[in-house]
């Protein structure tokens, strides 16, 4: 891992590519995805996301580190992560949904609970929507973390639609109620920049993946929910990138990480803000 990427942003970028509404073809991205592990800011990614609907039996033999998105019955995601592991991908985790907005999450949360029971090499990401359920979500995930199961909580911070973008206090319940419980977590959608911002041709706000890398570090260090939602509801970097200078050099709380379509992107802004250096010169 280059020595270049701080601790703190260790593995932070999940490489979203080939995620919608990418038209990038699964042979490139595999390969894009090689050349930016070969470069300096390797070490801020994380794996290379594959939806689930994209294994065939044409898969590119090359050693990458990949995780399944599940967009396929829970059913089907074994078998594909078998042509993953045959076709020489290294397969660090599956992340799929247990449940629509409104719909009981236990129910899903069971067959992944299988799913964590039988693969004992992979983590599998429970994406928990942010309505009705999702405490009682949580603390199902936290027995099965109890009982060993390698399994812990995804989230949605956006979307097409207003009611997809929690509120910077539904948010830091949510962080919070993680921390209460040691889980790590993932989220996805809606991390477009580190800081956040309001998105001018749709109007909606989208939280930055720097205020809940910071939110997570106040919330270890015991913070309540509402100074938790000061930092995620911060729009200047100022609050935001001092925590994370202090803590550069050690690990990062419970925030595993998010997805980027371009990777690039999200490693441009943390040059920017003086978090990450600009490389070999």
């Amino acid at each position: 891992m280059s020595t270049l990427v701080p601790s703190l942003f260790a593995g932070l970028v999940d490489d979203a590519s080939l995620l919608p509404p990418s038209f990038v073809s699964l042979p490139d991205a595999v390969a894009k995805h090689g050349e930016h592990r070969a470069g300096w800011f390797a070490g801020l990614l994380g794996p290379l996301l594959v939806p689930a609907s994209l294994i065939g039996g044409d898969l590119p033999a090359r050693e990458v580190p990949v995780a399944l998105v599940g967009d396929v019955p829970v059913s089907a995601l074994p078998v594909a992560v078998e042509k993953l592991r045959t076709a020489g991908a290294v397969v660090l985790h599956v992340e799929a949904p247990v449940a629509r907005r409104g719909e009981d999450p236990q129910p899903g949360l069971g067959q992944l609970r299988a799913l964590a029971g039988n693969d004992k090499d992979i983590e599998v990401y429970a994406e928990i929507p942010l309505s009705w359920g999702l405490l009682g979500a949580l603390d199902t995930v936290a027995e099965c973390r109890a009982e060993g199961l390698r399994i812990a909580p995804k989230f949605r911070v956006g979307g097409l639609a207003a009611e997809l973008f929690p509120t910077p206090v539904e948010l830091a319940a949510v962080v919070c109620a993680c921390r209460d419980r040691d889980l790590p977590f993932r989220l996805a959608a809606g991390l477009r920049h580190a800081i956040r911002h309001t998105d001018p041709e749709t109007g909606f706000t989208h939280h930055g993946f720097l205020n809940v890398l910071a939110a997570a570090i106040l919330a270890v260090e015991g913070a309540e929910v509402a100074e938790v939602a000061e930092l995620l509801a911060a729009t200047h970097p100022l609050p935001l990138v001092e925590p994370s200078r202090l803590r550069r050099d050690g690990p990062r709380p419970l925030f595993v990480g998010f997805g980027a379509a371009n990777v690039v992107e999200p490693l441009t802004e943390l040059v920017r803000l003086g978090l990450i250096n600009g490389g070999p010169e």
